[in-house]
């Protein structure tokens, strides 16, 4: 198979380093976070390139895209992996919190969709796969806000795969049950399931998705769901 180019946005740490890590050896990979230093470390770590891009600002989603395109001349799929976490009942949660999930899972998904999108169409090929969470489908108490900026993301990709009118750009979304990363450990241990996937486990099907071949079988609009580890 031939190298192709993978953006991974949110590739610095959990599942996004996980699939830019089983991408890296074979293809061509960027990854994207929000911090310098970690940019730095995962790009060390794995001997790929990076961008500092905070999603939620166009410009900075604008300008990534844009060197990635004239780096390599294309853009072959995109992991969206960015995520905000925002757990707690909306009464505890400060505004600062609030706005920041918004702007990191609202604004950020859509920003960088519109602009993966602008490139695959005029390129004529591609594929994206957005990273939501069973959230979405199993709701949850203690968790919102973070499941209404979800269910978002969701209902976007959905709108975004039926517009397309084309198999040949594929817009797909996964939706992982809680894994031991550095966002669950954020979110507390109440909320890993007794039985639960590995990010190694879930970015093997990431990949799986962004490999699919523009001619492959119309898949776009997919929707995986891996809800407590089991398939």
């Amino acid at each position: 198979m031939a190298a192709r180019t993978f953006i991974v946005v949110g590739g610095t740490s959990g599942l996004g380093l996980a699939v830019a890590r089983l991408l890296v050896d074979e293809h061509r990979v960027v990854v994207l976070g929000d911090a310098a230093d970690e940019v730095a470390a995962a790009t060390n770590d794995l001997g790929c390139a990076g961008l500092v891009c905070d999603v939620s600002s166009y410009d900075h989603v604008r300008r990534a895209f844009g060197e990635v395109v004239d780096r390599y001349g294309e853009i072959d799929g995109v992991a969206a992996c960015a995520s905000m976490w925002a757990g707690g009942d909306l009464a505890d949660l400060s505004p600062e919190r609030i706005r920041r999930t918004v702007e990191v899972n609202v604004l950020g998904t859509t920003f960088v969709l519109k602009e993966a999108l602008e490139h695959l169409r005029r390129q004529g090929y591609g594929t994206v796969v957005y990273i939501g969470a069973m959230a979405v489908t199993q709701p949850r108490p203690g968790i919102p806000v973070y499941r209404a900026t979800k269910s978002y993301g969701s209902s976007l990709v959905e709108s975004l795969a039926e517009a397309q009118h084309s198999n040949r750009v594929k817009v797909m979304q996964l939706h992982p049950g809680p894994m031991p990363t550095r966002l669950q450990e954020r979110v507390g241990d109440e909320f890993l399931d007794e039985v639960y996937a590995l990010p190694d486990q879930v970015a093997a099907e990431v990949v799986r998705l962004l490999l699919l071949a523009p001619d492959d079988l119309y898949v776009s609009g997919e929707r995986v769901l891996r809800a407590d580890g089991r398939w």
